[in-house]
């Protein structure tokens, strides 16, 4: 299986000032972020005890920890067997992927066009931070500013319940993505369309804003069916 190159693993300690301060939100972060750049793998175990000694915490943490990555869909529990990173089938991948080309298709149909100046202005600054991490090579603020990125896109169609549903199966995919997130090609590409769709907001070019919401998602789908596959 891929796993992210040496040269863009990052430590536990490094510093991020967007990171949650305390000790529970930290370690949900740092474990997310390990399902995500693919140093935990699919069906992988992960073990209170060690999960205690690696973060410095009680076990009562430990647990809620893996409780919180269950709520978020990257592990699933199993009696008698514990926190496994979750594995997709290949329908599963299918499925979620076509229900998030629904929803982020729908949002962009919904934003009011053209984007107001204001609104470009943040989406912009995003997009600037975006280009810096993928420069510099910095996965995690590449990740993070990723995602801060759609979640100002998506906020533009005026419908929060809508957001939320787009961030919360993003999230659900998060222990498929690790397998584009290997790629420097990827990251290009994908820095790329986020200006594509600035400009498409800006011009007020609804179908091309369209179809690049659409065709974002498919790399990182692929890449993790292409992984499935080689493994077959």
């Amino acid at each position: 299986m891929s796993v992210l190159p040496a040269s863009l693993l990052l430590s536990d300690h490094h510093e991020d000032p967007a990171a949650p301060a305390d000790a529970l939100g930290a370690m949900v972060a740092a474990l997310e972020e390990d399902v995500v750049f693919g140093r935990l793998h699919p069906r992988e175990r992960l073990v209170e005890d060690e999960l205690m000694e690696r973060f410095g915490v009680k076990r009562h943490v430990a647990r809620e920890a893996l409780a919180a990555l269950d709520r978020m869909g990257l592990v699933e529990r199993r009696k008698n067997v514990g926190a496994l990173v979750r594995s997709f089938s290949v329908q599963e991948v299918e499925e979620l992927y076509e229900l998030r080309g629904l929803l982020e298709t729908e949002a962009a149909r919904r934003i009011a066009l053209p984007a107001a100046a204001a609104r470009l202005d943040r989406l912009v600054a995003i997009q600037q931070r975006h280009d810096a991490a993928v420069a510099a090579g910095d996965a995690r603020r590449v990740f993070r500013t990723n995602l801060a990125f759609h979640e100002e896109l998506f906020s533009l169609a005026g419908n929060e319940t809508l957001r939320q549903a787009i961030a919360e199966y993003a999230r659900q995919t998060h222990p498929i993505r690790f397998a584009s997130l290997v790629s420097a090609g990827y990251r290009e590409r994908a820095r790329q369309e986020h200006w594509q769709m600035i400009e498409a907001l800006r011009a007020g070019d609804r179908d091309s804003l369209v179809a690049l919401c659409a065709a974002h998602l498919l790399p990182s789908r692929d890449a993790y069916l292409d992984a499935q596959r080689q493994r077959l």
